[in-house]
């Protein structure tokens, strides 16, 4: 299956048309993610690279980002990961706890955590995240400081902590349904997220997007493009793409079905074309959650002065609430704001 996965990607990739119409378009982020890209072998992981390398020009800057596993980290892979041109990881740790990990199923220890790190430094990759989670029912405030020292302790230059959430459908849900693990507190969960951007921010992380902590310089190029709205290509199932001003397409998700279409040299794709309020939206949706806010020139001019004008006086209960500032007409979520993005961004839409 994964052999004949890895021929469907690289058929999609010949495929794609350039949404620029030049043979060679540049591109400066490359992230292999969504899945568990670590445990592709080294002749398959080749293999995509060569494919891309012939459809797109790589920057002189490019940042390649593969997601991995602590547990499929080795020095052999570290080694190879660096030849080939990745110059950035992204590690879903989660804790530093085993009993939190068992919890959450995870198949990694706390100890191959640590050591998966400083084997990241060892092998000489400066640029790195580690995922971290909060709010679970096992971690205290106490435990949660432990987690985020540990990692500023070693000097981490890129931290994405998210809330964690109880997917329906999936065994941890039916778990909780069934009282054999105690569900999510979401009071907890708030104050361990409003701790962790004081913790941070003491150690000199720019808080530069809800769930993202860097250290100066150390931002993630490829996700900062998605909350700027630029173009992007996506490629496998479930992938979506972006033409950078209105049109969204996507892959269908199952894995088999992308195969078969692919092995005929189809792309199993559907799209569809955003309105001017649709990306108005996601403009405010997206926006909100960066340190740079929402630029109300940009909407005039993009949008409408009327646009702008609805957006600040609607905004005005959350500015008097302390939940919005602004600067140099731009909305930036407060400390506190931060715990309501999602809520105030819905909100504003149109």
């Amino acid at each position: 299956m994964k052999d004949a996965f890895v021929k469907a990607l690289v058929a999609e990739i010949n495929l794609t048309h350039s949404y620029t119409g030049l043979n060679k378009e540049i591109i400066h982020t490359l992230y292999f993610g969504g899945g568990t890209p670590s445990i592709l072998l080294a002749d398959e992981l080749r293999l995509i690279f060569e494919a891309l390398k012939a459809k797109f020009v790589f920057a002189d800057d490019i940042e390649i980002t593969l997601e991995a596993n602590p547990d499929d980290i080795t020095d052999e892979k570290l080694q190879f990961w660096k030849s080939i041109g990745i110059n950035r990881l992204s590690v879903g740790l989660q804790s530093f706890l085993n009993e939190e990990l068992a919890w959450m199923n995870r198949a990694h220890t706390a100890e191959e955590s640590l050591i998966c790190i400083d084997k990241i430094i060892a092998a000489g990759f400066t640029n790195f995240s580690v995922d971290l989670i909060y709010g679970s029912p096992l971690l205290n405030d106490e435990n949660w400081k432990k987690n985020v020292d540990l990692l500023i302790k070693k000097q981490v230059p890129h931290i994405s902590c998210y809330a964690l959430t109880v997917e329906p459908k999936t065994a941890l849900h039916k778990m909780i349904y069934l009282k054999k693990k105690e569900n999510v507190d979401t009071e907890k969960q708030a104050n361990q997220f409003l701790l962790l951007i004081d913790w941070l921010a003491a150690a000199g992380y720019e808080h530069y997007e809800i769930s993202n902590f860097a250290m100066p310089g150390f931002r993630s190029k490829h996700n900062s493009s998605y909350w700027q709205g630029h173009k992007y290509y996506g490629f496998g199932p479930s992938a979506h793409s972006f033409n950078g001003d209105n049109i969204r397409r996507w892959n269908i998700a199952n894995n088999a079905l992308y195969i078969q279409s692919l092995q005929k040299n189809i792309i199993p794709y559907e799209e569809e074309i955003l309105t001017l309020t649709q990306q108005l939206n996601e403009y405010i949706m997206t926006s909100l959650r960066t340190m740079e806010g929402l630029d109300l020139n940009f909407v005039a001019e993009k949008f409408g002065e009327d646009y702008s004008l609805k957006i600040q006086a609607q905004s005005l209960k959350y500015i008097t609430a302390k939940k919005l500032e602004t600067k140099n007409l731009k909305l930036i979520l407060s400390k506190e704001g931060k715990l309501f993005a999602d809520g105030i961004a819905a909100d504003l839409f149109f």
